[in-house]
């Protein structure tokens, strides 16, 4: 069993007025499953992830992995895994030596090592590059190294650090799918750090975003980014319009909102209880907002930005900011600053944020 759970930890660095990097966090990561920590610098998760590799000691709390207590277990006793940022490979081996050092502490006949290694190399389609040292490797294939010492171990739960920042977009995307695919291969329990929203969704089965050194939402991908807890992880985890509305009634199941003068939404009440008058904020996604010419509100239009795929326009929603997606500008034209559009929303995925934020923030994932 490898399944981590961290209970009330807490990180403070001594010396340093109000440094307390990671306040009271619960966190469970089922065995087998891949558990981002997502947040803006400073928000502890690395610190977390350092935590729970032992470069860190807590101030407060305990870990247990697989049952066991590794809070103050060294580094080299906890049999974890870790993938860094730099790659950390050694200049002056092979890859076959970077990835044999990883298992050379383990004391195994050398014909086991030999074929433990060589068996994590044909997984990550390193075999022909083996007695290439790291130099004459692409960032990608390096990264692959990495991966490969830290899971020749077999580890019980294996560390990524931000592995993908240091390579270009498009192979980013390519080996974060490699990643996710490896690890779902060999099931090993893993923690990722990153500050990439669409990094985190495409790989994590739950996705846990962290702000001040705590947790403000833990869940699936899908429900952090559709269900959001807080406005600030709604417009973290992509771009979000949180519109200030005023309940025109409500029942046990549904809500209705109004936004505008022309906009209503019926809204499901998520098990809350709201009241006729009660001020409420409504997450709306740009992509569920599109140009009609009989839409039920007017939007004007104060910045025009092109991306290929798609125009972003930031409209004024009778004085509030709102940003929609139109993918279909090569049929109708792109609007210019200053015009006045007709909008429709979808309301099926608008959201109503909690009404008090502290509610959400803080609880265990």
């Amino acid at each position: 069993m490898s399944k981590v759970i961290f209970s009330n930890i807490t990180k403070r660095f001594p010396g340093i007025t109000g440094a307390t990097a990671v306040d009271r966090l619960n966190l469970t990561i089922e065995e087998g499953t891949l558990v981002t920590l997502l947040g803006p610098s400073g928000c502890g998760k690395t610190t977390t992830l350092r935590m729970l590799a032992g470069f860190e000691t807590p101030s407060d709390g305990t870990i247990t992995v697989g049952g066991r207590d590794v809070t103050n277990v060294p580094v080299n006793a906890r049999n974890v895994g870790m993938v860094f940022q730099s790659y950390a490979l050694f200049p002056h081996m092979s890859v076959r030596e970077n990835v044999e050092y990883g298992v050379r502490l383990l004391n195994l006949q050398r014909a086991e090592m030999k074929d433990r290694v060589a068996s994590i190399l044909d997984t990550m389609a390193l075999a022909q590059y083996a007695d290439r040292s790291p130099s004459r490797l692409s960032g990608g294939q390096q990264q692959r190294v990495a991966l490969a010492r830290a899971v020749v171990t077999q580890p019980k739960v294996l560390l990524f650090d931000e592995p993908l920042s240091n390579l270009d977009a498009q192979l980013r995307e390519r080996m974060r799918d490699e990643l996710r695919a490896i690890q779902l291969r060999l099931g090993i329990t893993s923690l990722y750090v990153t500050h990439d929203q669409s990094e985190a969704m495409a790989i994590s089965d739950r996705v846990v975003v962290m702000r001040n050194g705590v947790i403000e939402q833990g869940d699936t991908p899908l429900n952090v980014y559709s269900r959001p807890g807080t406005g600030f992880v709604a417009e973290f985890m992509g771009k979000a319009n949180i519109l200030r509305g005023k309940v025109e009634t409500a029942d046990a199941a549904v809500v209705r909102v109004q936004i505008t003068s022309t906009m209503t939404f019926d809204l499901s009440s998520d098990g809350r209880v709201f009241r006729p008058g009660q001020e409420v904020r409504c997450v709306v996604r740009p992509e569920h907002i599109r140009v009609e010419p009989e839409g039920i509100m007017a939007a004007k239009v104060r910045r025009v930005v092109f991306q290929g795929a798609y125009v972003e326009y930031l409209t004024d929603l009778e004085g509030q900011e709102c940003v929609f997606l139109d993918t279909e500008y090569y049929r109708t034209g792109v609007a210019e600053v200053g015009q006045t559009l007709r909008l429709s929303v979808d309301s099926r995925p608008v959201w109503i944020l909690p009404e008090n934020e502290a509610d959400a923030m803080g609880k265990a994932a």
